[in-house]
């Protein structure tokens, strides 16, 4: 039976153009407090290459993040994308809540969980391949949601479409289309998976990622060993604790929300055509614990599970004395992630934001093994000390005699290293680095085949075996960066034993 959607007509066509605006602003306004992130770095090198995939992800983020980076405006127009789209999310959340017939607290709910979840808000703070998800996977579960009750093949097609550019962006969307599939079959909703829109929406989306995983397949489908090396790299999160955290970081004032929105569709008849959208919440949680994820590989399920919670509690509440105590609630959870904010978004100074996070104690989980030591959250920190780093590798190759520079290639570590040296250095001439992780790996010795390397790690005594002399020129450091960036050695390899070309596997590093 189909079921015919109630617009709100409490919400006009210029409300919701004015929270569209408002939202974007004020992420476009965080976008330019600190300096690009690693990834970011990252992403503008692989796009000032393009191709149709990466070792590490689909092509569309760097050639955007190349492409900003052109406007000559720095983190701020790098990060336009991301803040239209938290705009374009805050929209969403709206119309997804109009057409489950939400009232105006329903919207209200809703649409404030969305824009004011810390987590949510941490995902609008830079460009990254996961900036894009909840945009994505809530405008997929609209899209059958709107199929299902209003019967309009075109949503079906629309879902497919966006699916197919959402792997253009990341491959994680399988995961979501895994979960839906699962909680369609497990309810009589499954009649839709039938319909012929739906498997034309599948082609297309094909067609659109195809190019993207011809070339993994060309490459030797180096993703496939990325996701395997991820399990190694992440820290092995105790399931109490990965809970526990999953509320903190949404706001634990927010999860009645969420919590509705996971038990709304099996309490209330009104919304039992929606409970695969709860069973393909947990059908991504279950995958993310089995594949050891990080608690922002959930983070674009929330979204639904706002709207659907949002709309869950409004059709609860019944009296005023009830209304009144969501409202309360609301303007308590907006307090709460407003404390939360600075762990989330660039709203302190780093020197402020370590007073901050250590008088509250609110660091967050430490999900990476190479995090611990670091003062600051890992999503700034990995935003400050690139500069510093390339001034200090920049001051290690003037003191190589310039006779000698032209046979010199310079080494690091990682591609937040490299992509740094190769944006902030390149351009005072410095040669094109090398690097074995991820993409760098691919893109070998960049047209060089250098006799001497100036190389930054850790362990210097672990060069010496491949020079037949090594000398020390320096160190990196910078007061805010990861830790695992403070105290390298930037050192001069002279006569490698062995040519670079020859030991290129060795360096390998896919991670």
């Amino acid at each position: 039976m189909k079921h015919e959607a109630t617009e709100a007509p409490i919400v006009t066509a210029r409300i919701a153009l004015s929270l569209v605006v408002i939202v974007t602003l004020f992420h476009a306004a965080m976008g330019a407090r600190y300096d690009l992130f690693r990834d970011e770095l990252y992403f503008i090198v692989c796009g000032q290459h393009p191709a149709f995939g990466y070792a590490d992800q689909p092509p569309l983020v760097p050639l955007i993040a190349a492409a900003f980076y052109k406007l000559g405006l720095g983190a701020f127009g790098v990060r336009l994308p991301v803040a239209f789209a938290a705009g374009g999310m805050a929209l969403l959340a709206l119309r997804f809540s109009q057409t489950l017939g939400a009232s105006r607290l329903g919207i209200v709910l809703a649409t404030l969980a969305i824009c004011i979840a810390p987590m949510l808000l941490g995902l609008s703070a830079v460009l990254s391949t996961t900036s894009f998800d909840p945009l994505a996977w809530t405008a997929i579960a609209w899209c059958l949601v709107c199929a299902i009750r209003q019967g309009k093949d075109r949503f079906l097609i629309a879902a497919g479409l966006v699916a197919g550019f959402d792997l253009q962006v990341k491959y994680a969307v399988p995961f979501w289309a895994a979960g839906l599939t699962i909680g369609l079959l497990a309810t009589p909703q499954r009649r839709v998976l039938l319909r012929p829109a739906l498997w034309l929406g599948l082609v297309l989306a094909g067609m659109i990622a195809a190019p993207s995983f011809l070339w993994q397949m060309a490459h030797g489908l180096p993703f496939l060993e990325l996701m395997h090396a991820a399990k190694e790299k992440n820290a092995d999160t105790p399931l109490g604790s990965f809970l526990l955290n999953q509320i903190f970081v949404m706001n634990p004032l927010l999860a009645p929300v969420w919590i509705a929105g996971l038990l709304g569709p099996f309490l209330m008849p009104k919304f039992k055509d929606l409970r695969f959208l709860p069973i393909a919440c947990m059908v991504v949680f279950i995958l993310t614990r089995l594949g050891h994820g990080k608690d922002y590989y959930l983070a674009a399920c929330y979204p639904t599970l706002f709207v659907l919670g949002g709309c869950t509690i409004a059709h609860w509440v019944q009296t005023p004395k009830q209304h009144s105590v969501a409202v309360i609630g609301a303007g308590m959870a907006a307090v709460v992630s407003l404390l939360l904010s600075p762990i989330a978004l660039p709203v302190l100074p780093p020197p402020l934001l370590v007073a901050y996070v250590t008088r509250l104690g609110i660091a967050p989980q430490q999900q990476e093994r190479s995090f611990r030591g670091t003062v600051l959250p890992q999503v700034f920190a990995d935003q400050l000390g690139w500069h510093d780093f390339s001034v200090q590798v920049m001051a290690a190759w003037h003191r190589i005699p310039a006779s000698q520079r032209g046979q010199t290639g310079i080494k690091v570590d990682n591609y937040g290293e490299a992509a740094s040296l190769d944006l902030y250095a390149g351009p005072q001439g410095l040669p094109p680095v090398l690097s074995g992780h991820n993409q760098y790996f691919l893109w070998g010795l960049r047209g060089q085949n250098p006799i001497d390397l100036l190389v930054v790690q850790n362990h210097v005594e672990r060069l010496r075996p491949y020079c037949r002399d090594t000398q020390i020129l320096g160190e990196t450091y910078s007061p805010y960066a990861m830790a695992s960036e403070n105290g390298k050695v930037i050192a001069l390899c002279r006569g490698l034993r062995t040519p670079l070309g020859t030991l290129w596997p060795e360096v390998k590093n896919y991670s």
